[in-house]
């Protein structure tokens, strides 16, 4: 047996699986800079439930959560009155078009449908019937979070942190 061939094999063998794992890891540093609350953690209380997001690189914060138990990333956007739905992700998420209305975006004037949510979820925190819009010129899949939801729970911020708090009923 060539030992020389053998080793120069296992050389190239270990670099490869090197690379394999130097690109998952950065990939993986990558979508948490992207979205540092991809698995939001939930500090429950006596009688409330408190979530801690941290910003992204961009200044937003980004979210993992759910509409209907499916996944969603949320975008916090408290100068959007509703949560907004991409149309495609809407279609996906099996939310009905209710009625035809416009809203204004930092683009104009859009049409935009009526819908509604069962449940949003953000770690423990839960939402029930969320008033939300399915906008066709919505291109991405993220979903903003707007004022429909976030007027319904305290949240406050401080340096790089937002701090989402449901109280108990």
């Amino acid at each position: 047996m060539d030992t020389k061939k053998t080793g120069t094999g296992m050389i190239f063998a270990a670099c490869i699986l090197g690379m394999f794992f130097l690109t998952l890891f950065f990939s993986n540093v990558e979508k948490d800079q992207h979205n540092p609350n991809r698995d939001p953690k939930s500090h429950i209380m006596q009688n409330a439930v408190e979530v801690k997001l941290k910003k992204n690189r961009q200044g937003h914060y980004l979210v993992a959560g759910a509409i209907n138990h499916r996944p969603v990333e949320f975008l916090l956007d408290t100068g959007a009155t509703d949560v907004v739905v991409p149309a495609g992700l809407a279609d996906d998420l099996q939310l009905n078009r209710g009625r035809r209305g416009s809203a204004m975006t930092a683009n104009g004037s859009i049409t935009v449908f009526e819908t509604n949510i069962d449940v949003l979820t953000i770690g423990e925190i839960n939402l029930y019937n969320v008033r939300a819009s399915i906008n066709p010129s919505m291109p991405s899949r993220g979903v903003l979070l707007g004022m429909s939801a976030l007027g319904r729970i305290e949240f406050a911020h401080e340096g790089d942190t937002l701090t989402l708090k449901q109280k108990s009923l």
